[in-house]
């Protein structure tokens, strides 16, 4: 059980985001965003989003981050900190601390999601529809790749987080075939992650240039990548911006098989939400259901953008206010 205010955070490789939730079943009120290396340790960043949002102290925390939780130090994946529940505990004065994978709370929200927090991609066969009683998959592509599932088990609600962002990813079709030699390995590899992700849409882009042009050129950041393909002004930006729909809709159709994901999936993080035209008219939902033998039972599965801001932030809360509802594996520290 969390005493409350509780303190929930949403810390991920590039930015951190803060809120107190003040009740049970209150709604979190977000404190500060604040970029990760700004700060040299959460309990630095937590001070200056306290500081900043003002409210009363917080009894307790639970806190999501961009790493796997398989101990009672987590380094983040893609940046330098290292988070410990009992350190946060003893720094604020807690009672508890917990500290889950980034995508339980996005799952936690998609239990009570509402139609207008979404943007549905694509149509799906008569049948099918968010909100039925089968597995809902939330993933997200962002500074990396995240991945939940959301299952229901008897009156219960497991969350299932994983690493799906770093399994092997290859060609499917000739035009993968002759790009895939001038992608950018990373040790060795190329995975979901390496590709369907804010560095993966540059290493897309400086791919495609190259084996267009046979030219190796610096990579472009993701926001420059993203604002000439909108725009039309950069042939291999607009047709990266494709392929990584296509990717995208590839791989959430792959964990949606996985998962049996029949309620739905939800995409989260910080680019579908820009290239949502681009999931529209490009091949994101064609890939999605092109799974033989079950391509009638991809049809009927809905795909959606999640368009509500800071939806861990909701997660996060319903994780507090509901401990009795939610299954989660996380890192737990008590204090005395």
């Amino acid at each position: 059980m969390f005493e409350f205010p509780v303190l929930v955070g949403d810390i991920g490789g590039t930015n951190a985001r803060f809120a107190l939730v003040p009740e049970a079943g209150g709604r979190a009120s977000v404190l500060a965003h604040v970029e990760t290396a700004a700060h040299p340790d959460p309990s630095a960043a937590i001070r200056a989003a306290l500081r900043q949002g003002g409210g009363a102290a917080p009894r307790s925390a639970i806190l999501a981050v961009a790493a796997r939780v398989d101990g009672p130090a987590v380094q983040l994946t893609n940046a330098d900190w290292v988070i410990e529940g009992a350190r946060i505990g003893r720094d604020f004065g807690l009672s508890r601390a917990v500290i889950v994978n980034d995508y339980v709370p996005v799952a936690a929200g998609a239990a009570a999601i509402t139609p207008d927090e979404l943007t549905p991609i694509g149509p799906h066969r008569k049948g099918g529809k968010a909100g039925d009683q089968g597995a809902r998959l939330v993933l997200g592509p962002g500074t990396g790749f995240g991945a939940a599932a959301l299952l229901p088990v008897g009156d219960r609600l497991a969350i299932v987080s994983t690493e799906s962002g770093h399994v092997d990813f290859g060609p499917s079709d000739a035009e993968e075939h002759a790009l895939w030699p001038h992608l950018e390995r990373i040790e060795g590899r190329i995975t979901v992650e390496a590709l369907l992700s804010g560095p993966g849409l540059c290493r897309l882009h400086a791919g495609l240039r190259r084996l267009r042009t046979g030219e190796a050129v610096p990579k472009l950041d993701p926001a420059t990548v993203t604002e000439r393909g909108l725009a039309g002004t950069d042939p291999d930006a607009v047709a990266a911006l494709a392929l990584f729909a296509k990717l995208l809709g590839r791989v959430c159709g792959d964990l949606a098989l996985t998962f049996l994901a029949t309620g739905g999936v939800y995409i989260g993080g910080g680019i579908a939400p820009r290239i949502v035209d681009v999931l529209h008219r490009g091949a994101f939902r064609a890939a999605f259901e092109h799974k033989p033998p079950f391509v009638a039972q991809m049809e009927a599965i809905p795909t959606s953008v999640i368009t509500t801001q800071d939806p861990a932030l909701s997660g996060l809360a319903a994780l507090a206010s509901r401990p009795e509802v939610f299954v989660y594996h996380g890192q737990v520290w008590a204090g005395d």
